[in-house]
C-alpha cells in the first residue's frame, strides 16, 4: 500500500468519526431543546419551588393588611398560604389592582390571582377558575340614615355607584342607570367614607365583604341595605387558560381543604363565624 492510499484511508476514518461526533452533539442539543420546550408552567413552578399570586391587599376580609402588624392577611390570602403548604411551594404575593392582576395572569407574569374574583361565563372564556371556595350574593352598602334614597335596584338610576370599573357589581350598577365612580385600588375605608359623607350613594358588592367592611367602621353613616339581595355568586382562584396541570394540582388540594373543613375554619376567622364555602339560601 502506498502513502497516498494510507493517507486517504486515514482521512476517511477521521471524517467519519467527526461526522459521528457532530451528529452526537446535534442530537444532544436537540434533545435539550425539546425538553425545554415540553416543560409546562407546573414543571417550572415545581423547579422554582414557588408560586406568584396576585392580590389587592386592599379588600377587607379577603385580602388586606393587618392594621397592627401590617402583615398581608385575609380569607383568600390564608387559603392560598395553606394551599402552598400542601403543594410544598413557597408563595410570593404581589399586590396589584384588579384589572392589572387579570392581565398579569393572561400574560403569564402571575401564576394565580386571588381577590374575590367571581366565576362568570365571560371570564371562563379567558381563564381557568379553581373549584369554588366561596359562595355569596350581591348586596348594597348605603347611608344608614336614609338608605341613600334606594328601595330597590331600580332606584339606582342617577345614583353615584362606587367600585372597580370592570367588576361584575359595577356592570350591574351601570345596567340600572347608576353613575359610575371608580378608584385606583383604593382601600375599603375610602369607598365607605365617600358613601357616608354623600360623595357617592351606594356600593354594590359581595354580601360577606360588605358586612365585614361596614362592621370595621362603626363610626361611619353606612349600613347593609336590608332588602336588596341579588345574583348568587361563586368565587375561585384564577389561572391562565393554558395552565391545566397547575389547575389540576390546585383543585386537588382545595378539594381536600373543603373536605377536611380547613376552608370553613378560615372563613369563620374572617367572616364572623360564617361559612362561605356553603351555598347561601337565596333565590
Amino acid at each position: 500500500m502506498n502513502i497516498s492510499s494510507k493517507t486517504s484511508k486515514w482521512l476517511l476514518a477521521a471524517g467519519t468519526a467527526s461526522m459521528l461526533l457532530l451528529a452526537g452533539c446535534g442530537n444532544s442539543g436537540s434533545e435539550e431543546t425539546d425538553s425545554a420546550e415540553s416543560k409546562t408552567a407546573w414543571d417550572e413552578i415545581q423547579e422554582q419551588g414557588s408560586m406568584t399570586v396576585a392580590t389587592s391587599g386592599t379588600l377587607l376580609a379577603t385580602s388586606f393588611r393587618d392594621p397592627k402588624s401590617d402583615e398581608l392577611t385575609g380569607f383568600e390570602v390564608e387559603v392560598v398560604r395553606e394551599l402552598g403548604k400542601r403543594l410544598d411551594l413557597d408563595i410570593e404575593f404581589k399586590e396589584l389592582g384588579f384589572d392589572e392582576m387579570l392581565t398579569s395572569v393572561n400574560t403569564g407574569q402571575i401564576d394565580i390571582a386571588a381577590n374575590d374574583i367571581e366565576i362568570t361565563e365571560d371570564r371562563l372564556d379567558n381563564f381557568i377558575f379553581s373549584t369554588p371556595i366561596k359562595h355569596s350574593y350581591g348586596t348594597a352598602v348605603v347611608r344608614k340614615d336614609d338608605l341613600s334614597g334606594i328601595k330597590t335596584l331600580e332606584d339606582l338610576k342617577g345614583k353615584k355607584a362606587a367600585g372597580a370599573s370592570t367588576s361584575i357589581y359595577m356592570e350591574i350598577a351601570r345596567s340600572y342607570g347608576a353613575e359610575e365612580v371608580t378608584y385606583d385600588n383604593a382601600t375599603n375605608e375610602v369607598y365607605l367614607r365617600d358613601v357616608s359623607i354623600g360623595r357617592t350613594d351606594v356600593i354594590l358588592n359581595d354580601y360577606y365583604l360588605s358586612t365585614f367592611g361596614v362592621a370595621a367602621f362603626p363610626e361611619l353613616n353606612i349600613t347593609i341595605h336590608p332588602d336588596i339581595k341579588y345574583s348568587p355568586s361563586e368565587v375561585g382562584l384564577v389561572m391562565n387558560k393554558d395552565n391545566k396541570e397547575l389547575a389540576e394540582n390546585v383543585n386537588k388540594k382545595l378539594e381536600e381543604m373543603l373536605e377536611d373543613g380547613t376552608i370553613s375554619d378560615i372563613s369563620a376567622e374572617f367572616f364572623g363565624g360564617a361559612d362561605v364555602s356553603v351555598k347561601p339560601d337565596i333565590e
